[in-house]
């Protein structure tokens, strides 16, 4: 019966720092990277997209291989648990990797962004994919699973916390210039500025500390972009060269009140820290769960035979729809996020704020899953909250730069419903691997949850596509002041609407699926008997 058993406090929150140190890399690339390439690294938006989905879909080949790979593991830790050690430390260099800037030409630049990325991807593969089958077999209770994914999506929401609320702030740690700055009174709330620093910083940025200011070139030299005030200004510095900026809006300024920024070594040093934490939380998922569902003892290894009962397996298939449909959602909403507090509320570090309370939301939605699960069902659920998340993230079409409270608002509702989309997709795919067993004798847990990191994946990279292309049709350059400013309407669309569609699309797809909770327990039931008789 230790299939069935319920489990420790200890180990589902050993089992969700697995996910924590997951969506420290996920959700930071999700958040991120976008904005890195674009702003930082200097990539045009439509390559960015167009990386993003080639790198996504060529890895949905990568996440059947480690699915079949993970069932065929056999090693003293287990099928999935020695994937977590394994690949926990190479995770965290790669992570590291793809936000650090070596000093390239374009071509190589474009080059070293496709490398790091599809490293990445491979690597989170061989990670993520065993550690969400770990969960179908730590188990053999649907309902102790629930419970497990509500511990593994708080765990999930936290490490997004964790990334999403600190890493601005560390970047503007890490990457303090510390130059000189002298402070010149014109008038009322104007002030001429003078910055001179002694290193180069090859991507600065300027503005005051709490982010009123605006600022414009005191001299407009020769090719610079139309002087527009905005709050900050992002440039090249060359050491020991002075730069000359006009300030307005803000009185009593000093020179302890400006603050200047090298992002690309802010965004590198913040990254090998949040990479710390993510090998530190895998090795403690490693050290403190247990496999304890195992294959019928009758059943022999056949590759095409579990590719067919995957293929025929309804549930799975619908999952894998809805999942790839939801990914897109969330990640487009997570993609453009700091672009448009940058870009259109011209104050990137509330950004950090904003996803921190979206993260909140999303633990409290988290928690509450397994009640409603089981109040409404588990497809019901899926639904209203795919319809309340959308219909809600789309009145943000409404919002100006000045309605702070309301788009906080607008997020955080419409999180708290999306934060159960993850939470359910991830039980409901053990339910799809129990059904399997359920109806062909066989069970490929790991190739079942091959289908929830491909969704993860594969989705992200079209949200990436979909934000790159929109982006590029407003011609947005995250370098160049006046097309940032004409890529706005883009910007808000991506925030709002365009998301939002992919919601209805998904309700109507999650009513094919078949498992409701009285066939959920006839299967559970069904499973337990034929595991007893086979410990006989």
């Amino acid at each position: 019966m230790k299939n069935i058993h319920k489990l420790s406090y200890k180990e589902k929150i050993g089992y969700a720092l697995g996910d924590g140190a997951a969506n420290i890399a996920w959700r930071g690339v999700a958040a991120f990277l976008f904005i890195f390439y674009t702003d930082v690294f200097g990539l045009h938006p439509a390559t960015v997209g167009v990386l993003m989905l080639v790198a996504r879909f060529s890895d949905g080949i990568s996440d059947v291989f480690m699915g079949i790979v993970g069932d065929r593991t056999k090693s003293k830790y287990g099928k999935f648990r020695p994937w977590i050690l394994w690949t926990a430390i190479p995770l965290g260099i790669v992570l590291s990797l793809l936000f650090s800037s070596p000093d390239l030409n374009q071509t190589g630049e474009i080059i070293y962004a496709y490398t790091t990325y599809i490293a990445f991807t491979l690597i989170y593969t061989a990670n993520n994919i065993p550690y969400g089958a770990l969960m179908g077999v730590m188990t053999g209770d649907d309902k102790e699973r629930t419970s497990i994914g509500s511990f593994r999506m708080v765990g999930a929401f936290g490490g997004g916390m964790l990334v999403q609320g600190a890493l601005l702030f560390l970047v503007a740690y890490f990457g303090n210039v510390d130059p000189t700055i002298e402070v010149q009174k014109i008038e009322d709330n104007s002030y001429k500025i003078e910055v001179l620093a002694s290193k180069d910083a090859a991507n600065a940025n300027i503005k005051t500390k709490d982010g009123i200011a605006l600022f414009t070139w005191a001299n407009s030299a020769p090719n610079r972009e139309e002087n527009v005030p905005t709050k900050g200004k992002s440039f090249s510095m060359e050491a020991d060269k002075k730069y000359t900026f006009i300030v307005e809006g803000e009185s009593n300024l000093k020179a302890d009140s400006i603050e200047i920024i090298d992002q690309k070594k802010g965004y590198s040093n913040a990254m090998y820290l949040m990479s710390f934490f993510l090998i530190l939380f895998m090795l403690i998922t490693f050290y403190t769960t247990k496999e304890r569902v195992l294959p019928p003892k009758t059943q022999k290894s056949d590759l095409k035979q579990d590719l067919k009962d995957l293929i025929t397996n309804k549930p799975w298939v619908v999952l894998l729809v809805i999942g790839l449909l939801f990914n897109v959602y969330n990640s487009i909403k997570q993609g453009i996020v700091v672009i448009y507090f940058t870009h259109y509320l011209s104050d990137q570090l509330l950004a950090a704020s904003y996803m921190v309370g979206l993260m909140l939301a999303s633990i409290v939605g988290a928690v509450l899953t397994a009640s409603l699960g089981k109040k409404l069902g588990k497809r019901n659920l899926f639904i209203y909250a795919l319809l309340f998340s959308g219909s809600v993230n789309a009145l943000l079409a409404f919002c100006s730069p000045n309605d702070i409270a309301a788009i906080f608002s607008i997020g955080i509702i419409s999180e708290f419903a999306a934060a159960m989309l993850p939470t359910l997709f991830f039980v409901m795919l053990g339910d799809a691997a129990d059904y399997s067993e359920f109806k062909n004798g066989r069970r490929a847990t790991g190739l079942v949850y091959s289908a929830g990191s491909f969704a993860t994946k594969f989705g992200g990279g079209v949200a990436g596509a979909i934000i790159g292309l929109v982006l590029a049709a407003f011609h947005y350059n995250g370098q160049d002041a006046i097309a940032i400013k004409e890529a706005v309407p883009g910007i808000i669309m991506l925030m709002s609407w365009v998301p939002s569609i992919i919601t209805v699309i998904a309700a109507g797809v999650m009513f094919l699926y078949p498992l409701n909770q009285n066939k959920l327990d006839e299967i559970t039931k069904e499973l337990q008997q034929r595991r007893l008789k086979e410990l006989d």
